[in-house]
């Protein structure tokens, strides 16, 4: 179909794929449970739009340049873990302020001007885009399904990233819906809260740790 082959495991793929814990599903979730659903819809457009990048970056073959130039691959996965370590350590700062005023009323003006300046589509974006690894794992995936033989390969990228990013959109709108449930108990824990936004900071932390382990 449109030089896809072997749909069947391509799907079966992607959807363990998808279903894999990381910085990009954990952000939304995040969003999704401090702000609401249509702020984690926006926080989800920005993983969608830099998926959308990535997948054509891999189609024109900059995946296969990180691969072949060590500085280059260098200079993007250290400025990846640098970014996810920042915004762990932001995390980390809002953990503590929660615990510290965890017998304080809610100040919800006070949270809502903190956050105003959060951006989360961008967030979302840069998170998405610093990640070399993801890079090169949509064309080592991708490569496999599309028929050398295919008079119009980058058709079949689009056919492959189509179901990729539905699959996605699928994903994410279970997690920001998850979020929501979780932001009341959170409001009315803040101890609860403290612990999530530290747990959340220190899978942020590893994540910037097994990027700057990678190699490409």
């Amino acid at each position: 179909m449109l030089g896809v082959i072997d749909l069947p495991t391509y799907l079966a793929g992607l959807v363990l794929i998808v279903l894999l814990p990381g910085p990009n599903s954990l952000y939304v979730l995040s969003v999704a449970a401090r702000k609401g659903v249509r702020t984690g819809y926006t926080a989800a457009a920005g993983v969608w739009c830099g998926d959308t990048v990535l997948m054509t970056l891999s189609a024109a073959g900059v995946a296969s340049l990180l691969q072949a130039n060590v500085v280059l691959f260098s200079i993007v996965k250290y400025a990846g873990a640098g970014y996810l370590t920042w915004l762990a350590i932001g995390m980390l700062r809002a953990a503590r302020a929660m615990w510290q005023a965890r017998r304080e009323p809610v100040a919800e003006s006070a949270e809502t001007e903190a956050e105003a300046g959060e951006r989360p589509f961008r967030r979302a974006l840069v998170i998405s885009l610093f990640n070399p690894k993801a890079i090169l794992f949509f064309v080592a995936f991708f490569v496999q399904f599309v028929d050398p033989g295919y008079a119009y390969p980058a058709l079949s990228f689009v056919v492959l990233g189509a179901f990729a990013q539905l699959a996605s959109f699928l994903y994410l709108t279970a997690l920001i819906f998850s979020g929501t449930r979780l932001a009341s108990a959170f409001r009315r824990r803040k101890r609860l809260s403290a612990g999530a936004t530290t747990a959340a900071g220190a899978l942020f932390l590893g994540f910037a740790v097994k990027l700057t382990l990678a190699s490409a």
